[in-house]
């Protein structure tokens, strides 16, 4: 048993010792349970459902005994009204569960009765978490890997939900986190405190027609007005055939308090879906000129044109595995397309000389993943070329069209992050590169100029053979003909699946964890956490 996990479950029985039943009960509710079910166990409407009022027949006591112990999501009715939020699993001995659910069967007018330890344990048996032990060691948050010299590395927040995106004003008070269901979360970064700003059921539209297509909401910036935009895609398989829309939210105004507030759709455009590798919109962000530039990644794995049931064939569109450019301050843009064959960026930003640099995704055929020099009117290689490769990545990778030119990633020169004695274009296959920031003159020497890279790790390949769970630094210079090469150390690892980093204040960047699994075989469910490397105070 690990000793982060013997620790706490020893500290668990210490407390049910000494503590009073009824109190421990209240103060267990309140520690872990208030924030979603509120102080009166009314929830939150069409999110979190209420504890109060509800049935707490034996079969209700042995389903809110299995959600505690191995949580839950997606839709689900209480009291006939649908809910559609995100419960993580709460880690607590067998004892301490019979408590609270014990306080809440005595409060808000529930019927009253008591839940034992015994009743816990038995119904534990039979999820996927069966002791608690097993619970704890599966949902242990992993201990901050050593800082580097001149930084510190603090845990700034747990996250009651996964998050994938973050974006702020950067001046440093506070964090926007962005969920992939579309829920956006204010992170206070002096406390850790977090309160939802707006829900997806709020603002996300759902068209007649939909079918429950999937939903997946991953992109998230403001825009120089203050404006935060936010880009969801949505499939439709009702559509003959079935086709993805990407729409952008932008907030309208700010609540007394100047949050941005009522979101609502200001961009929108449709293309043929596909099942299986639609991409779609990953990221966006403000330019140096002023326009949003975002990325639309492919709907297909290597360019393929096979339809599958309801899905139209014929490979990529003119509109996607690209980079658009909009502007902002136009009611209806147009996209104007920057640069093409970008399999799928999750992250690009922007030097001190006005260069974009771009993390991009590659295929399920193992080629190194991508750092590159964007330039506007350029072609990246999707679906014709991958890394720096000359022999084709499949069998069907079609042939490109007649006089392309293809620019080619950034070499990694190492000594880290894919580097195996040889250069690589650009890092470890499936280590998947994540958000990218540059470091400006508020950071030291050694790290002023360079670059940011979170790795969310490979989840093709064994669990054995872990690539990325880390964040890079790379440092670009130009060789004798002109073209950037990178030399790559790995600056913290292992980190639980890092997807995002975020610049906010002077000498401060966040780093976004999506879970907590620092290595491919272990557990993927539990959300992530927040954390910031700062420059040591002198």
């Amino acid at each position: 048993m690990a000793l982060g996990a013997g620790l706490f479950l020893g500290a668990l029985l210490t407390a049910e010792a000494r503590e009073d039943p009824a109190t421990r009960g209240r103060e267990l509710y309140e520690r872990n349970c208030l924030q979603c079910h509120q102080s009166n166990g009314a929830g939150v409407p069409g999110v979190f459902p209420p504890l109060a009022g509800r049935d707490w027949s034996e079969r209700g006591i042995e389903r809110a005994i299995r959600v505690v112990c191995e949580g839950a999501s997606g839709p689900m009715t209480v009291n006939g009204v649908a809910y559609d939020g995100v419960m993580p699993p709460v880690v607590l001995g067998d004892g301490a569960i019979a408590d609270v659910l014990t306080h809440v069967l005595n409060s808000w007018g529930n019927p009253g009765g008591r839940v034992s330890a015994r009743e816990v344990r038995e119904v534990r048996a039979t999820t996927k978490y069966p002791t608690a032990e097993r619970q704890a060691l599966a949902m242990e948050y992993p201990p901050l890997p050593p800082a580097p010299a001149g930084f510190t590395l603090r845990e700034v927040a747990r996250l009651p939900q996964k998050a994938v995106r973050m974006a702020s004003d950067g001046k440093g008070r506070e964090l926007f986190l962005l969920s992939e269901n579309g829920d956006v979360r204010r992170l206070d970064l002096a406390t850790g405190a977090i309160r939802p700003l707006f829900l997806a059921k709020d603002y996300l539209m759902r068209r007649e027609g939909d079918l429950g297509g999937p939903l997946f909401v991953l992109a998230m910036t403001f825009d120089r007005r203050g404006r935060l935009l936010i880009a969801a895609n949505q499939q439709n398989a009702a559509a003959k055939p079935a086709v993805n829309t990407v729409t952008i939210y932008r907030t309208t105004r700010r609540d007394a308090d100047g949050s941005p507030a009522d979101p609502r759709p200001w961009f929108e455009v449709s293309y043929p879906g596909r099942p299986t590798y639609i991409h779609a919109v990953e990221h966006m962000a403000i330019g140096p000129d002023g326009m949003l530039y975002v990325g639309n990644g492919a709907r297909t794995d290597g360019g393929f044109s096979d339809p599958e049931g309801p899905f139209a064939g014929g490979g990529e569109t003119p509109i996607t595995a690209c980079l658009w450019r909009l502007d902002p301050e136009a009611e209806k843009p147009e996209i104007e397309v920057y640069a093409q064959g970008i399999r799928n960026a999750y992250g690009f930003c922007w030097n001190d000389r006005g260069e974009m640099i771009l993390t991009e995704n590659g295929p399920d055929a193992h080629a190194p993943e991508e750092l590159n020099l964007i330039e506007r009117g350029r072609h990246y290689g999707f679906p014709y070329q991958f890394s720096d490769w000359t022999r084709k990545a499949y069998e069907r990778t079609p042939e490109p069209p007649a006089g392309l030119k293809f620019t080619t990633p950034i070499l990694n020169l190492g000594p880290d992050g894919g580097f195996n004695g040889s250069p690589v274009a650009t890092f470890d296959p499936h280590s998947c590169p994540g958000g990218i920031v540059f470091l400006g003159d508020d950071f030291p020497e050694g790290y002023r100029g360079t670059y940011l890279v979170p790795r969310f790790g490979n989840l093709i390949r064994t669990p054995d053979d872990a690539a990325g769970f880390d964040v890079l630094r790379v440092a670009l210079s130009r060789d004798a003909a002109g073209a950037y090469q990178a030399r790559v150390n790995t600056l913290l690892k292992p980190l639980g699946r890092p997807i995002d980093v975020h610049l906010a204040g002077r000498g401060r960047v966040y780093i976004l964890e999506y879970s907590r699994g620092t290595h491919n075989g272990a557990s993927y469910s539990p959300p992530g956490r927040v954390l910031e490397l700062a420059v040591a105070k002198p």
